[in-house]
């Protein structure tokens, strides 16, 4: 384990999402989620040189939105409630998936055909769409205000969505365990008298453990996009504050300025003001490369191979041709058989 923060691959993608982490965190302390406003650009004597949306500029990093709020101060406060609950996502279904495809692997493995006939319908099932009709209820401000509070929302769409994928993956895990199984150090253990569970705890999870690791991280990358394509819908993480004024009602708006919100806000102004929607698929998008950095760095660092450039992937790999041995006459000796 110690040489896995030695590898620069699993070294980068850490130091950025914990950097993230730590810099949402300073600027909430610091600020409690203040939003700088830059309704208009002055010049040197004072005079109103532009308005609101403004491009990115060293003032502003990633520009401003219609109403001169700042686009990283916004990703900055939104950081921590998106990260931590795609890893919140990711922990549950792990820690509910394991020990059933454990148990399924090792106790179940003549049922386990049946099971995974079972389990492959899940496949064709839309888990964004099965998620709006879970989660609207709980999200959706109704017209006399949220009676939970925003903490309870999350954890509730976190169980929601950790729920919905556990079957695929205990089957997933339940198949590498049954793979494990059949290994010649298992059957010689088997043999020697060990018990299933003493073969689950000494052999099939430490030989588990960075298949285990490869998943989560899938896991992970999967909750990011399943929460832009609920931002797409209206569905915000924490909760979607909806205004029921009958004359001028304003856009659903998030309450946590988590980034999936910040996508829904704003992916209609991708042709007029592009830097508003591409802040937030800019920082899916790089949080989902530093998790795969980090798959990469823990499997090179604990198999001393790679991952996602595997020798030989995708291409026929080159037979070397040994020469041609022909043999001559003088090999062969006659003998004279005794009688």
């Amino acid at each position: 384990m110690k040489s896995v923060w030695k590898n620069p691959f699993f070294l980068i993608g850490f130091i950025f999402i914990a950097g993230v982490l730590i810099a949402s965190f300073i600027y909430s302390g610091i600020t409690n989620d203040h939003i700088p406003k830059y309704r208009f650009i002055y010049d040197d004597n004072g005079k109103i040189i532009g308005g609101s949306p403004q491009p990115p500029s060293w003032k502003s990093p990633f520009g401003t939105d219609k109403g001169g709020y700042d686009m990283f101060a916004k990703a900055i406060v939104g950081a921590k409630y998106t990260i931590l609950s795609a890893l919140a996502v990711g922990v549950v279904r792990m820690v509910l998936a394991v020990p059933i495809g454990l148990f399924l692997g090792v106790f179940l493995r003549r049922k386990k055909k049946y099971i995974n006939g079972f389990v492959d319908s899940f496949h064709y099932i839309p888990l964004t769409i099965l998620a709006v009709y879970l989660l609207r209820p709980i999200l959706l401000e109704p017209q006399g205000g949220f009676t939970t509070t925003i903490f309870e929302r999350i954890a509730m769409e976190v169980v929601i969505l950790a729920i919905l994928t556990v079957p695929i993956i205990v089957v997933v895990i339940g198949n590498e365990t049954g793979r494990v199984a059949e290994q010649e150090f298992v059957l010689c253990s088997k043999t020697l008298g060990a018990g299933k569970l003493r073969i689950i705890r000494k052999h099939i999870f430490p030989a588990l453990r960075e298949k285990i690791f490869v998943i989560f991280g899938q896991q992970m990358m999967q909750t990011l996009i399943v929460f832009s394509h609920l931002g797409l819908l209206q569905i915000f993480l924490g909760g979607t504050h909806i205004s029921y004024d009958p004359w001028m009602p304003d856009p659903p708006q998030s309450i946590t300025y988590e980034w999936s919100g910040l996508i829904g806000n704003t992916y209609k102004l991708l042709q007029w003001i592009p830097w508003v929607p591409l802040t937030p698929i800019i920082c899916f998008a790089l949080t989902m490369i530093a998790v795969s950095f980090m798959i990469e760095g823990y499997v090179q660092a604990t198999t001393g191979y790679s991952h996602y450039f595997k020798k030989g992937k995708g291409k026929k790999q080159k037979v070397k041709e040994l020469p041609k041995l022909e043999p001559s006459p003088e090999e062969f000796h006659l003998y004279q058989k005794s009688s």
